[in-house]
């Protein structure tokens, strides 16, 4: 309890959202990848790979926001953007903090059936879906339903983008090629807190060439 209470108390010294993403964390440590929200650094290494073009963007997971942000603040339209967060505060969190977006209390896996229940971006596909969800710790179904719903939703070249703490691609090879789908490492971030790698997922032969990855 001591480690937990003084864990708690430097938290409480930092910004709201801070707060809010980490009491989350405290009640399931399974379901939260990481002790803090993402940084900006990683948030510009996220932004990095999205086709140049994109307009219309889905995120899976908004935690407290800081990809929201991010995602607005690169000139994304409040109606072509449609954010999905599970957790009933964070969710609470994020529809207060952006008021002008549709925010949404779902599971990834049912992204088709949101899409369609909101009449997100008037049923054209996405460009992009940007995900912070902790795939990594997710089992093999789980994985294969998020990525099947997520690609249900996205344009014939269109990409997830993907952000993971651990050391290798955050989906199983056997789910990739079922789905045929191929992965690319991008950028790696010392800067968050954990470090993290941002992934892109498109179709096999849609993958624009491989940049080589670098240090952010």
């Amino acid at each position: 309890m001591t480690v937990r209470k003084t864990a708690e108390e430097s938290v409480l010294q930092k910004a709201p959202e801070h707060w809010t993403f980490f009491r989350q964390w405290l009640r399931s440590p399974l379901s939260i990848a990481a002790i803090s929200p993402s940084s900006q650094h990683l948030a510009r290494c996220m932004l990095a790979e999205l086709p140049p073009d994109a307009r219309r963007v889905i995120e899976l997971g908004g935690g407290t926001g800081v990809f929201t942000a991010a995602l607005l603040q690169h000139g994304i339209a409040p109606e072509d953007l449609l954010v999905l967060e599970l957790n009933p505060e964070l969710h609470r969190h994020l529809a207060a903090r952006f008021p002008q977006l549709q925010v949404v209390c779902a599971d990834a896996r049912e992204l088709p059936r949101i899409v369609a229940q909101t009449g997100f971006a008037d049923g054209r596909p996405a460009d992009a879906v940007l995900s912070g969800l902790g795939l990594l710790s997710m089992g093999r179904d789980t994985q294969c339903a998020i990525l099947k719903a997520a690609f249900a939703v996205l344009a014939p070249h269109g990409r997830m983008v993907q952000f993971t703490y651990g050391p290798t691609c955050p989906v199983r090879a056997e789910v990739l090629e079922e789905l045929g789908l191929e992965a690319r490492r991008g950028q790696v971030t010392w800067r968050n807190v954990p470090p993290a790698a941002v992934w892109v997922f498109t179709r096999k032969g849609e993958g624009r060439a491989a940049r080589p990855p670098a240090e952010g």
